[in-house]
């Protein structure tokens, strides 16, 4: 089996391969799956496919296909059955692989909903994912009226005579809506399989190789006589259409299905927080060898049925769930050397070089050793990892993939150790240029300084500046960028480069039309290609560049606040001395804090800011510094990337030779003639009771509103929750307009 390549080191072209096999592969594994009931694959390397394919999407965000596995439930149905359209979309779950994923889950949930720690912990259940084939029951006036398969999410196999026959599953319920449908998974006990396939081996017939695909195939049988001589299994779950609530809480439904007749899985907690989730999913996982049926996870959901409505759902999966899958394979093997790989923003990261070896039925010789501290045995807080055993050349290494991507080392085995091994000295020059690599203050990675001398950055910038979410530039992909770049005829080191290349070639020579893999006809594609993109927007232009912490969103927002180059430039521009004197004013306020902490007194953060900001900045560099920290989501670690980036001659100089060759488009205003505050600077600041922070902005930029993180001039409307403190001291000392939250939605027409 072929060695996986890191995504990071995917070409474009490379990538669109690959997703286009991961969708052919992924597809017939859900056939196989859902329709056939004979699994190709494992589910962990199902689950490592689909986790493969997100990854190179994330990286690759417009090579996403239209058939995108990430954007698919299930599988068409079988032609064998009528078909049902499910009237509540059946869902897949997102999944989670590490206690570190639930977290990221449960912080996700919490940011959302706009909860902060001090509110305390946020109620979830806790149930085994049972391995079967899910089911979704219809019942109108308590009889039920229809039973169908998941199949894509949308539309299932009608199997209503099949279901009749199962005994967990009543034909009739008393005390229920008028409208309901029960969900949940069909199952075969292992004591039944077994017993199932014993008698088909005396017989003859067809025996099954799991649990899973015995229950799949016996209720997808044409004939209900066979799917009743089969012994199958229901637990109730979940539900779609209803008439009226089941209860106020997840746990509530599931206590209402028992008390209609349902089988619920008895081991389903409410937990309160992370720690009781994590330490029911042990629980679960001790006694998965003994409970009789097979499950590959827990399932996490936020208990409280309204906070589930207002986090909704994603494209194929609800915010407020997640399925925690068991491990996958784990593996042994030697760490044959760390190599460092640097990336565009100069970030040095060590890569664990390994002796091959199969980890999920996928071959291994690559895993990320994420950074120093990580090799060190140590994490972001200093705290040991590992039992503080650090990583060495030599070393034999666990190695794991639990449906990830990228492998990773998750153990050292010391007594392995070869007595020679020293401990790895992370380099302070970047391996490439041979610039000095720093280490700031609070980031957990090493950079290169070296910038546009150093090949391996200026090489990346431009594969971002020419990709997908950038400019896109049909025919100028990673590959020919990295032809481009080792060319000494006709080279392409500055994004600019691309912009004269038609022109240099003319002068040149040793014309491209000449060259291995181009000819006149290709050659002319390219340039063409190349001069219809002197026209992009403001926002692909701005996230191009490739500025550090100016990723796809914050681009946008930078892009929908100021609507022209020119205008981004200006303000970015005039923001300059404010930048320098908030990094001054930062390390002053960082040496006055450690300062006091050893002196054992307070610290005099307010006077040394004032002394090195408010008292030294014009009154116009502060302004265009306040406009740029105030649009929201940006904020002053984004404002000093992006001022500092402008300011680096050698930087400056290769935008400003860029921009001569481009027509940057202005940012288009959404269509809201009718909207009563498109154009206008709005600012939310208090507690917000009615919406999250996030439902608030979405909804007033889908207006055309701009929305600001801070009060100022500018400001055209302050909505002030309970709790407003300065920002509505402020706005009353300029005079904005300033209304509560119910006066908000009255405005905009959501009362």
């Amino acid at each position: 089996m072929a060695t996986e390549k890191a995504v990071a080191e995917l070409s474009e072209t490379e990538a669109a391969q690959e997703l286009a096999m991961l969708a052919d592969k992924l597809a017939r594994a859900n056939a196989a799956y859902h329709t056939e009931d004979a699994p190709e694959i494992s589910d962990a390397d199902y689950d490592s496919l689909k986790r493969r394919n997100a990854e190179i999407e994330d990286r690759f965000p417009d090579l996403k296909r239209e058939d995108s596995p990430s954007e698919q439930v299930g599988a068409p149905v079988s032609e064998s059955f009528a078909k049902v359209e499910h009237s509540v979309r059946m869902m897949s779950l997102a999944n989670a692989f590490a206690d570190e994923d639930v977290r990221d889950f449960n912080d996700t949930v919490r940011r959302y909903l706009g909860l902060r720690d001090s509110d305390g912990g946020l109620a979830y259940t806790a149930e085994p994912k049972i391995d079967g084939l899910s089911l979704s029951i219809r019942y109108e006036n308590g009889k039920m009226v229809s039973a169908a398969t998941r199949g894509d999410g949308a539309v299932g196999e009608n199997v209503t005579a099949n279901a009749r026959t199962i005994d967990d599953i009543p034909e009739t319920i008393e005390g229920a809506p008028e409208v309901l449908e029960v969900r949940g998974e069909v199952y075969m006990s292992h004591a039944d399989f077994e017993a199932l396939n014993a008698r088909h081996a005396e017989t003859g017939g067809k025996t099954f190789a799991n649990p899973r695909n015995a229950a799949a195939g016996s209720l997808r049988q044409i004939d209900p006589k066979i799917t009743a001589a089969r012994p199958l299994k229901f637990f109730a779950y979940a539900w779609g259409e209803l008439s009226e609530p089941l209860a106020d809480t997840q746990m509530g439904a599931i206590e209402r299905f028992a008390k209609l007749g349902f089988q619920t899985n008895p081991l389903t907690r409410v937990c309160d927080g992370i720690d009781e989730m994590l330490a029911h999913y042990r629980d679960i996982e001790e006694q998965r060898a003994t409970l009789g049926y097979d499950i590959d996870g827990v399932v996490y959901k936020v208990d409280d049925l309204d906070l589930q409505r207002r986090l909704g759902f994603r494209s194929t999966t609800p915010r407020w769930a997640i399925a925690h899958k068991f491990p996958a394979e784990l593996a042994w093997t030697r760490l044959e050397k760390i190599e460092i790989q640097v990336g565009r923003t100069g970030a040095l990261s060590p890569v664990a070089r390994l002796t091959p070896v199969t980890v999920g039925g996928v071959v291994v010789s690559n895993a990320t050793l994420h950074n120093e501290d990580y090799i060190a045995g140590r994490d972001a807080k200093g705290e040991p990892i590992r039992d503080g055993k650090d990583i060495r050349e030599g070393d034999w290494v666990q190695v794991y993939r639990a449906g990830d991507v990228i492998p990773k080392v998750a153990d050292v085995d010391l007594s392995k150790r070869p007595e020679d091994a020293t401990r790895y000295a992370f380099p302070h020059v970047c391996p490439e240029c041979g610039s000095e690599a720093v280490r700031e203050e609070g980031d957990a990675v090493r950079r290169c300084t070296g910038g546009l001398i150093c090949p391996a950055q200026a090489v990346e910038k431009l594969k971002h500046f020419v990709s997908r979410a950038a400019f896109d530039i049909d025919g100028l992909g990673a590959k020919q960028i990295e032809m481009f770049y080792a060319d000494e005829t006709l080279p392409i080191r500055e994004p600019a480069d691309i912009f004269t290349l038609e022109k240099r070639d003319a002068q040149n020579l040793a014309r491209l039309k000449n060259r291995d893999g181009y000819g006149e006809t290709s050659a002319k594609k390219l340039f063409k290609a190349i001069d219809e993109k002197r026209k992009t927007p403001l926002n692909r232009v701005i996230f191009a560049l490739g500025i550090r912490h100016v990723g796809e969103v914050a681009a946008a927002d930078l892009a929908r606040h100021f609507n022209s180059w020119d205008a981004f430039t200006k303000a970015v521009d005039t923001a300059g001395p404010a930048a320098k004197l908030y990094i001054a004013a930062e390390e002053k306020v960082q040496q006055e804090r450690q300062a006091a902490a050893s002196e054992g007194r307070r610290a005099q953060v307010a006077q040394i800011r004032f002394a090195y900001w408010e008292a030294r900045l014009a009154e116009e560099a502060k302004a265009a510094w306040d406009d740029i920290v105030g649009i929201d989501g940006i904020g002053a670690t984004v404002a000093v990337s992006l001022v500092t980036t402008f300011q680096q001659e050698a930087e400056r100089a290769s935008i400003d030779r860029l921009a001569a060759e481009l027509d940057v488009q202005d940012v288009a205003a959404p269509a809201t003639s009718d909207s009563p505050v498109a154009g206008k600077t709005v600012v939310f600041t208090g507690t917000l009771e009615k919406m999250t922070r996030a439902e608030a902005k979405a909804r007033a930029e889908a207006l055309g509103a701009k929305v600001s993180g801070s009060v100022s001039a500018k400001t055209d409307l302050l909505v002030a929750g309970p709790g407003a403190g300065s920002k509505a001291t402020k706005a009353a000392d300029l005079g904005v307009e300033t209304i509560d939250e119910d006066g908000w939605l009255a405005l905009i027409g959501d009362a």
